[in-house]
């Protein structure tokens, strides 16, 4: 059951429901990462995986931004592949790699042995964070994870495999999606049940998708999980400019947008059907708080008076992003009238 409590700032639920009236919500993807010194210093003395497997840390660095900006949401501190430990597969995290599967799925005989275990028991860590978290905030707490297609790519180790078996054995890798699938709303609903408010689901390879396979292996996937869950859904594909009319369709209560689309020509092209978030390009960041606070205002100019729009940036937060920019990120959207 949902765990109860009361939040003094409700802004971006009312956005997911197009409902807001004040000044968009803001808050940032990877918003707990690298870029911040707090967090540096607490990976020098522990490593990924006890970091988001210790309720205590993951609770930490999920609050860190909150000790320095006034976000309007919080999301979970973890990682879209551990959710592949209910598949009994062990995940490693490797400096200057990235995070990969020790064993991963080869081929058709491979998926048929795959079965989930008991997804609360294996991710149960992920609720005991959450349920230290809820007390300590006054914002909503978002929930995550990897889409069936993106965590396919991962699982099976490279991307031009994947799509090569989504190609010549489309039944088999359909399979693969169907589990995956199933494990991600039964960890969606963990979070929810412990305390997420809502959740963003990550389709990070969706980009490399023909138009074709994207309606087969990502949107049918995408609108199965949101159909399951009860909380707001936003969802996050790279590359979403490109096909953000068939994504808004996906029934999802908001839809992420990359910084190559104009937002108030985006919400011409899908209409009020969803909430839009974004879309402010990183790399806008690295330039002085002034420039910061010039392209922020123009990003909200347009989207001024729109009761469902997010503000974010169009992908995370990169690495060694000046802090000050941030704070002029944040600031001019808290000031925005």
């Amino acid at each position: 059951m949902n765990v109860c409590c009361n939040l003094a700032n409700r802004k971006i639920l009312d956005a997911l429901s197009q409902k807001n009236e004040g000044p968009p919500p803001v808050w940032i993807m990877r918003q707990a990462g690298r870029y911040l010194p707090e967090y540096r210093k607490i990976r020098e003395k522990h490593s990924f995986i006890e970091m988001s497997h210790t309720p205590e840390l993951a609770a930490e660095v999920t609050l860190l931004p909150f000790k320095r900006f006034s976000f309007d949401a919080a999301i979970l501190f973890s990682d879209i592949l551990v959710v592949f430990e209910a598949l009994g597969k062990e995940i490693v995290f490797e400096e200057g790699k990235g995070p990969r599967v020790t064993s991963p799925v080869k081929n058709a005989a491979d998926v048929a042995s795959l079965e989930i275990k008991e997804v609360k028991s294996a991710l149960d860590y992920q609720a005991k964070t959450i349920q230290l978290l809820i007390p300590e905030l006054n914002v909503p707490l978002l929930g995550f994870a990897g889409a069936p297609f993106t965590l396919a790519s991962y699982l099976i180790g490279d991307l031009t495999l994947a799509k090569q078996w989504m190609f010549d054995d489309p039944k088999s890798f359909e399979a693969l999606l169907d589990i995956l699938c199933d494990l991600v709303i039964q960890t969606l609903q963990l979070q929810i049940d412990a305390g997420a408010k809502a959740v963003q689901i990550f389709d990070s390879w969706a980009h490399v998708l023909g138009s074709r396979q994207l309606e087969k292996y990502s949107f049918y996937y995408l609108k199965k999980i949101v159909d399951a869950l009860s909380v707001p859904t936003l969802i996050f594909a790279r590359g979403s400019s490109a096909f953000a009319e068939p994504l808004a369709l996906v029934g999802s209560s908001g839809i992420s947008m990359d910084w190559p689309v104009s937002l108030p020509r985006l919400r011409k092209r899908v209409g009020n059907r969803v909430t839009l978030q974004g879309n402010l390009d990183p790399d806008i960041l690295f330039s002085s708080p002034e420039v910061v606070r010039k392209e922020t205002q123009a990003m909200l100019q347009g989207m001024a008076s729109d009761p469902g729009y997010i503000v974010n940036l169009g992908h995370g937060i990169k690495p060694n992003t000046p802090l000050e920019s941030v704070q002029a990120f944040v600031d001019t959207c808290h000031e925005f009238s």
